[in-house]
Formats: structure tokens, sequence, C-alpha cells
């Protein structure tokens, strides 16, 4: 057994051997792999030939232009059946998000219910 203050690095453990503890390794990054060495399943990248089932469904702002494109528009009670959000939502995403896009969205009244439509095209 070692008797100097400095060999603290080694110890004696019960049947009287001298073990020395271990340091940890550091770790290093790894570099990532292009995406051609990539392992398959593990990269979110797009699938070449995916199918459109595997396409991402639209989003609600294009729901809503699709609605408004129809030819006798959409009211608000449509536009919140097709996304799911409030009223308040359908108004807002259509004086600002819609607007800011460029649509023109105009509304009537129609057998006393507000119906909107998209006047022009992008511009």
């Amino acid at each position: 057994m070692m008797t100097s203050a400095k060999a603290s690095s080694a110890t004696a453990n019960r049947s009287g051997k001298s073990t020395k503890t271990a340091k940890t390794a550091k770790t290093t990054k790894t570099a990532k792999l292009p995406a051609s060495k990539a392992k398959p399943g593990k990269s979110p990248a797009k699938v070449a030939g995916a199918t459109p089932a595997d396409a991402r469904p639209p989003s609600r702002l294009a729901t809503i232009v699709s609605h408004l494109e129809a030819p006798a528009g959409a009211s608000i009670a449509d536009l919140c059946a097709a996304t799911g959000w409030q009223a308040h939502s359908i108004r807002g995403a259509l004086a600002g998000a819609l607007k800011r896009k460029g649509h023109v969205v105009t509304s009537s009244v129609v057998d006393g219910v507000r119906r909107y439509k998209i006047a022009a095209a992008l511009r």
C-alpha cells in the first residue's frame, strides 16, 4: 500500500491489491453525416417519390382561401366549420392575413347571411 499524499489516485481494495481510479474521458461532438450518408429513418428529410397520402394537409388559411374562391363564397359559419376556428379568428384572418397576402376580400348579404368572397387574385 502506498503511503504518500500524492498517491491519491491509487487506492487499496479489500484484498490488498492496488487499483487506480478511472478518470472520465471528455466527450467530443461528432460531426453530422452528409445527407447522402445519413442512416435511413433517422432524418426528417422528405422521402423521394412520396405519395399524396404522405403529403402535409393544407393549412387553415389555404382552406379559407379555397372556400372563398367558390362562386357562392362562404359565410363565417361555413369557415368556422371548415377550420375549427372561432368567428373572431376567422374575421381576423380575413382582415389581416389574407390582406397581407394580397387577397381582396369582399362581402355581401345574401338571404340575411353575410357571405365573403375573394374578389381579386394575388397582386
